[in-house]
């Protein structure tokens, strides 16, 4: 059973130490920096991605509009040990199930272009590359 939990003083430290694979690790900030955000900026919702009772997993969402006139995803990932049980999938659902009830705006996700995983996922979930490039980044979208 896969579920969204907030990150805590209890679970913020076990969150830090979730890691990605060596070659995967060249595409997203560790999540120490993404916790920092997430505290200087409020409009961010932190999540910790759960299987039954073990952190495997966090994703990060901001819920207000920003670039594109788009709420933005800001990280998913699940832990390398981890990876390839549908965990990631199934925790994106969750999150735009969450997000699509602020509003009915467009949905984006900024990822490396190389990151052929985030790619198969985000455009199996309806995300269409409409050319939007942010820095190293490419940005997709989702559409209501």
């Amino acid at each position: 059973m896969i579920t969204l939990q907030p990150i805590t003083e209890q679970n913020w430290y076990t969150c830090c130490q979730l890691t990605l694979s060596n070659e995967q690790q060249a595409y997203m900030e560790p999540n120490a920096i993404s916790l920092l955000q997430a505290m200087y900026k409020p409009t961010l919702r932190a999540y910790a991605i759960y299987e039954n009772e073990t952190m495997v997993g966090f994703l990060m969402y901001n819920t207000v509009l920003e670039e594109l006139d788009a709420r933005w995803v800001y990280r998913i990932m699940v832990d390398h040990a981890h990876q390839r049980k549908g965990i990631g999938r199934k925790a994106t659902e969750l999150m735009l199930e969450e997000v699509e009830q602020l509003g009915t705006e467009p949905i984006v996700v900024g990822y490396h272009p190389d990151n052929t995983g985030a790619h198969r996922l985000y455009e199996s979930l309806g995300f269409v590359d409409e050319g939007n490039r942010f820095g190293r980044e490419m940005a997709v979208i989702r559409r209501a």
